[in-house]
């Protein structure tokens, strides 16, 4: 059997369909979470050459994605779809409600909803990620699923043999996707084919879940255990500072909201987010005047720099631009 990386894709129905490229940081961030959900990005070592492509099946979209850069991820919980990732090249290494995976190119693993992620795709990386809804899986799949709406593993990682199946299964939507035709009898092939790949998904859970790989030594910053506990604090933190954007807060009030001592905050955000809990706050906020200055072009930025609890204009402006690769009186004029 040939590993997977001998194993090629036609990716020419994607290659056809590009939803944009692009070398800017902010508009690679902005695209992306239109297709997806909100999420924190983190530019690290590397060229920005973002591109991202996609294709509808029916109730499928089927996107290649890649940022050219190393980075990293931090989508918000997303709840009414599951993403299946296949590394094309590269490594992703991602970590949800503490477990931990490493996805280097051919293969493949399943992202279920409403959970803490984190993600780190090393420079170079790209993924071809199918976006499937739930309600498809809670028709064909329900073994997926704990109750209606909790799924059973964070992560499905898919084995060797599954991911050649995963391999078989893209390229059938692909071609599918260049077929125009809209007969009764098409259609019905279609709803037969999304009906296979919910089925095969919860195949692959029922035949065991390979254990995720260990993350790599010296990146528990970024892959380190994180326990329930430690996924109810940070929610805690996260709304907490949501409800207070405008207030001024110490870092003691943060450790207060959260239910730890500030020595256990530090850690805790480090090895989540890694960032501090004050930059984290910052972030935050500078996350939300650019959502003003969006929101209303030609609103003062003055203004909304004050509203959301910068007092030093010439820090913000800094902070501002470090972050987004632009000045907010840009954000403001565009």
């Amino acid at each position: 059997m040939p590993p997977l990386s001998a194993l090629s894709l036609d990716l020419s129905a994607l290659q056809r369909r590009p939803v944009f490229t692009s070398d800017v940081r902010v508009d690679s961030h902005d695209l992306v979470a239109r297709e997806f959900s909100d999420h924190g990005l983190k530019w690290c070592s590397g060229v920005v050459d973002t591109s991202l492509s996609k294709v509808r099946i029916r109730q499928l979209q089927l996107f290649m994605l890649q940022y050219g850069a190393e980075v990293e991820i931090r989508p918000r919980p997303f709840d009414d779809f599951v993403l299946v990732h296949l590394s094309l090249s590269g490594v992703a290494e991602m970590v949800s409600d503490g477990v931990p995976l490493r996805l280097p190119a051919g293969a493949a693993a399943l992202i279920a909803p409403r959970r803490n992620l984190h993600m780190r795709w090393e420079e170079g990386a790209r993924q071809l990620i199918l976006k499937v809804p739930c309600q498809l899986l809670r028709t064909w799949a329900p073994q997926l699923l704990v109750g209606d709406t909790t799924f059973a593993h964070p992560l499905l990682p898919l084995s060797a043999v599954q991911g050649q199946q995963w391999h078989f299964l893209m390229q059938s939507l692909l071609h599918v996707s260049q077929q125009a035709v809209e007969s009764t009898a098409h259609a019905r092939w279609v709803d037969h084919m999304e009906s296979n790949v919910a089925l095969f998904l919860a195949a692959c859970a029922q035949g065991g879940v390979v254990a995720p790989t260990a993350a790599p030594a010296g990146d528990e910053h970024v892959m380190g255990s994180v326990t329930g506990g430690d996924v109810r604090r940070l929610d805690k933190l996260d709304a907490y500072m949501r409800s207070r954007l405008c207030a001024p807060l110490a870092l003691d009030d943060l450790a207060r909201a959260a239910g730890v001592s500030v020595r256990g905050l530090n850690i805790l955000c480090q090895r989540h987010h890694g960032e501090s809990p004050m930059t984290l706050l910052r972030n935050m906020r500078l996350d939300a005047v650019r959502t003003r200055l969006r929101e209303r072009p030609g609103h003062c930025v003055t203004d909304a720099a004050l509203e959301f609890g910068f007092g030093h204009l010439g820090r913000f402006s800094s902070y501002y631009r470090e972050r987004f690769g632009e000045l907010p009186s840009q954000t403001a004029g565009s």
